[in-house]
């Protein structure tokens, strides 16, 4: 038996049994343990491989906790906690509250997912602070002081029965809603979640304060389906805390691509790609003016079946890069944003081929760029030329564009008259380049 141990490392990092002491001469423990090893490996989740000498893990774009057998693998984002918070509260809306500030000092220490249970908390004491929400919820009951409408077929079935009740149909205003008891499910997953024991704490007292009045549900991927369409401009408020909710169960459960089997994670893995998507998102839509950005456009008619060589009768397929910029219905800058900092790492032939898909798509500008996170003060952007191997005839080009996370924090912290003008300008860097 292996003695419990834990790894920590950065995304994108590599440990193996040179690396630490703790993966020398360890092995997976049970078949179990290897099972769940193949199913983070093929969902490009964590890949734990067993070596001649001891366990290599390769971390990914994933950032968060996962339990292999008797080994924790920890994964940490390279950005700070406190900038981390700030970057994630502007790329999925959440709100700056600071109620839990007791807690403020211990930010830049959190994991990203104590970093969703802390902002989660400050959502929940919020709305409580505000009075939760009620709703008129239909209830069919016996009671001794009639309210509402009489239940007759009730009273036929009873067949005559006398008691000091009748039965009744009304519909209480009360707390007891589906918002509010899908809050209390996401406060019990955030208090399982949590690292830190004062985080668990804060998510315990307000799901107690939260179960005094609002029923235990099981929290499933439907029903925040279900709570979403129940969501009107009355829920506004509620927003945040959905969004929060629902990241943290997807960060939970892998779904095999191609089966319908689900596999629970025994513990909580996020992808950091969805949040730089989201965060280049905002940020471009929001500061270019005149310009249309479209999320994951699709660069119809580029390609297609020749109808007489297509005996299966299959689609045709349709690239669909993160962003297409367009102006007065032309397209002016084809975009996609990866999790990886290319000015440390080498881009994958894989992202380069699929960018240079993208760049020889448009006759009139043959170019795409490809937006990547960087805290190197140094890095700057590079382009790729594509050429025509016969003739050398440039047919296309692909930029390698640094986002520089710290410059974008800042300039999204300024509140100075000029801070528009800085926005404007660092989102058309990022959207056409530098101007040459």
């Amino acid at each position: 038996m292996n003695a419990p141990s834990s790894i920590t490392l950065s995304e994108w990092e590599t440990k193996g049994p040179a690396d630490s002491t703790e993966l020398a001469g360890r092995f997976l423990d049970s078949p179990n343990s290897q099972l769940l090893a193949d199913h983070l490996k093929q969902c490009n989740l964590v890949q734990i491989s067993e070596l001649r000498h001891g366990i290599e893990i390769k971390a990914r774009s994933h950032v968060g906790r996962v339990r292999v057998g008797d080994l924790s693998i920890t994964i940490l984002p390279k950005i700070k906690g406190r900038s981390l918070l700030n970057l994630v509260r502007y790329a999925y809306g959440f709100r700056q509250l600071n109620r839990v500030s007791d807690l403020t000092h211990l930010v830049d220490d959190f994991g990203f997912e104590d970093l969703l249970v802390f902002q989660l908390n400050a959502e929940v004491q919020e709305l409580i602070s505000r009075g939760l929400l009620r709703a008129y919820i239909f209830t069919s009951e016996r009671l001794g002081s009639p309210r509402g409408r009489i239940d007759l077929t009730r009273m036929a079935l009873d067949c005559g029965t006398v008691t000091a009740t009748l039965p009744c149909q009304h519909y209480p205003r009360i707390e007891d809603t589906l918002l509010n008891q899908v809050l209390l499910a996401g406060l019990r997953l955030a208090e399982s979640i949590a690292s830190v024991v004062e985080l668990r704490r804060t998510s315990q007292q307000l799901s107690k304060m939260l179960d005094e009045q609002v029923s235990s549900i099981r929290l499933e991927g439907s029903t925040l389906d279900r709570a979403s369409r129940e969501m009107n401009r009355l829920y506004a408020a509620y927003v945040p805390a959905m969004s929060i909710i629902r990241l943290l169960i997807g960060s939970q459960g892998v779904v095999l691509q191609g089966q319908t089997m689900t596999t629970k994670l025994p513990g909580f893995l996020f992808d950091m790609n969805a949040f730089f998507q989201a965060l280049m998102s905002r940020f471009l839509r929001e500061n270019l003016p005149g310009y249309i950005v479209r999320d994951e456009h699709g660069l119809k008619q580029m390609m297609r079946y020749n109808p007489q060589y297509n005996p299966q009768r299959r689609q045709s397929p349709t690239p669909r890069p993160d962003y297409v910029v367009t102006q007065n219905g032309a397209v002016r800058s084809i975009l996609d944003a990866k999790y990886r900092d290319l000015w440390e790492k080498s881009l994958p032939r894989e992202m380069l081929y699929q960018l240079v898909v993208y760049a020889i798509s448009s006759l009139k500008n043959p170019q795409s760029s490809i937006l990547y996170p960087t805290t190197s003060l140094q890095a700057k952007e590079s382009r790729i030329d594509v050429q025509d191997p016969l003739v050398g005839r440039p047919i296309g080009q692909v930029c390698l564009r640094p986002v520089l996370l710290q410059h974008l924090e800042e300039i999204l912290a300024d509140r100075s008259s000029s801070s528009p003008l800085r926005r404007k300008q660092f989102a058309e860097r990022l959207a056409f380049g530098d101007l040459e």
